[in-house]
């Protein structure tokens, strides 16, 4: 009978909890919806990749036609980030419709948060507004539960500023990665959710851009080839950065043993990608 009613005060604490977070988040919606409005996303909506938000916002929420969209998982990992657009004139104080599609890398958790960011190109905190929007992801819905370890290498900043600084370098980070047969692309899609905010604050960055997908990988007799989607190299310039993809993707790939080799692609394409 004890173990009833604890359990009984645990779902009904659970649901307490759960209703208040929906309530605030209501409440917050509610606050900014004279200042901007989602029309086609609702709190606790299952979305999947790529994602196309639309709405509007007064003028003052953009600058030069835009403002940031973030897609987070509940692990706190960048997903996917797209500056959304005006669909008229901002220089008003009136709505202004708008809208933004992206991809998103694959989610580390079955929820997430979507941040509609005011533009503040002055920094100053007083300027400073988002509209956060819980969201469940489509994809880890039916992902197994059990949990496994893998390595990711991000890129280590720390030096950065040396003169013979080598941009391939880099620093091993552990990721704990729903339990697969298929681990290698576990292990590049754990890497494709990039770095966490205490690894940036420590100079670990990744040099991948958000939102990018694997579209294939195929490991055969020590060559692992893999394909990703145009993401990968989308406003990609510099041999360095170049060069510190390369090494994020070769040295995550080549943790097992059965990789000697990769070769990447995008779109099938591998002699004309991520030019310096």
């Amino acid at each position: 009978m004890r173990k009833v009613f604890l359990l009984s005060i645990l779902i009904l604490g659970g649901a307490a909890v759960y209703f208040a977070a929906s309530k605030t988040e209501k409440e917050s919606s509610s606050l900014k919806a004279d200042l901007i409005q989602v029309s086609n996303i609702q709190p606790n909506q299952t979305i999947e990749s790529p994602l196309f938000v639309q709405g509007k916002a007064r003028g003052s929420w953009f600058f030069e036609a835009s403002f940031p969209v973030k897609l987070f998982d509940s692990n706190g990992f960048l997903l996917g980030i797209q500056p959304a657009q005006a669909l008229g004139d901002w220089m008003t104080r009136d709505f202004v419709p708008f809208s933004v599609s992206f991809p998103f890398a694959v989610p580390s958790a079955l929820e997430g948060t979507l941040v509609l960011k005011k533009d503040n190109p002055s920094g100053l905190p007083e300027h400073d507004d988002e509209l956060p929007i819980s969201v469940v992801f489509k994809e880890m819905q039916n992902i197994a539960q059990e949990r496994m370890p893998v390595k990711i290498f991000l890129n280590d900043s720390r030096f950065a500023a040396e003169p013979y600084f080598d941009c391939s370098r880099t620093v091993v980070a552990e990721r704990q990665v729903p339990k697969t047969s298929a681990v290698a692309r576990a292990a590049v899609e754990a890497l494709l959710r990039g770095a966490l905010q205490e690894e940036t604050d420590k100079g670990f960055i990744s040099s991948i851009n958000p939102g990018t997908r694997i579209q294939k990988l195929v490991i055969e007799n020590g060559l692992a080839s893999i394909d990703f989607d145009q993401q990968l190299e989308f406003q990609v310039g510099g041999s360095c950065r170049v060069s510190a993809i390369r090494a994020q993707i070769t040295e995550t790939l080549k943790q097992f043993p059965t990789v000697e080799t990769v070769l990447i692609s995008i779109d099938g394409r591998t002699e004309d990608i991520l030019q310096p």
